[in-house]
């Protein structure tokens, strides 16, 4: 009988352990590192945020006015944030929405971006995340961006 209580509570103990690295404050948490590393310019922590193969997507609009998506490597991005003092960027994000099933996630917050104190544009981000090896990482990013409608 008291073999099947230790049994007992050492299952219940181990799936909560587990649960916890599954909710949407770690999802939160792995967003956030990322502008963390943004914040300070720190590519190497800005890299242990994404997957080996991260793909990066964004709206913009030709000179002609079309509307394409456009696509950016980690690396690429990595190089840009790495440009930047540290404390320069600076994106304010509203976790909106956070969904979790098994190992993947998605995070969906409003931001505005700030560069050197000055507005740059806002916009919604679009996460999606993976947790591999008992971490969350991110997969994918899409955003949209505009200068006006920032409320």
């Amino acid at each position: 009988m008291v073999k099947l209580f230790f049994f007992n509570a050492l299952l219940i103990l181990c799936l909560t352990t587990k649960a916890q690295k599954n909710t949407t404050d770690s999802v939160k948490a792995a967003v956030n590192l990322m502008f963390k590393a943004m914040r300070t310019s720190d590519t190497i922590l800005l890299q242990s945020t994404f997957t080996t193969d991260a793909l990066l997507q964004t709206f913009s609009r030709t000179p002609l006015g079309k509307i394409v998506v456009v696509t950016e490597t980690v690396p690429n991005f990595m190089k840009n944030v790495g440009a930047f003092k540290p404390g320069a960027i600076e994106e304010r994000i509203v976790f909106e929405t956070v969904k979790i099933d098994r190992n993947m996630a998605m995070a969906w917050t409003p931001y505005k971006l700030y560069i050197d104190g000055k507005f740059i544009q806002c916009g919604v981000n679009s996460f999606q995340l993976v947790r591999l090896d008992g971490l969350w990482k991110i997969q994918y990013i899409i955003d949209t961006k505009s200068k006006t409608g920032c409320n």
